[in-house]
């Protein structure tokens, strides 16, 4: 299964602005019940990304006012990329190798298509409930 296969039928694309406040983004982060946006700059284009622990690393736990800072202050710029044409398999391996919960996807033009995690990875991949434990039990305690 390739990574088209999953977002194809994806209705909406969750992203943010840089200029988006942090507690702004919490709220949004909270509304669309995700744990990971898109940040994208002024002319359109994906600048990076804020997750959950974004917030929870770099604002709540130094003691930061969400308020008076913005999206691009915390976000994550360096990012892992995939192609609609990727298999699971080989998202599932980046996600283990950079030891991360998402991916974004991109286009052959560089468009920001929306993000792939690991969940919907899991929900794919491991048909029953044993599998599904075993596999989630390997990604969080992988073999050392």
């Amino acid at each position: 299964m390739k990574v088209s296969d999953l977002i194809g039928s994806r209705k909406e694309v969750f992203s943010i602005t840089e200029e988006t406040s942090v507690h702004q983004a919490a709220q949004y982060l909270r509304e669309k019940q995700v744990r990971s946006v898109g940040v994208t700059n002024a002319g359109g284009k994906l600048a990076g990304v804020i997750s959950h622990s974004d917030i929870s690393d770099k604002v709540a736990a130094e003691n930061k006012c969400p308020a008076w800072m913005k999206a691009s202050d915390i976000m994550t710029r360096e990012l892992v990329t995939v192609t609609p044409e990727m298999t699971l398999e080989d998202c599932l391996r980046l996600m283990e190798q950079n030891t991360i919960f998402h991916l974004i996807v991109l286009d052959e033009r560089q468009e920001f298509l929306g993000m792939l995690s690991v969940s919907d990875i899991l929900r794919v991949v491991a048909s029953d409930e044993k599998a599904r434990a075993d596999l989630l039990e390997s990604f969080i305690f992988p073999p050392r």
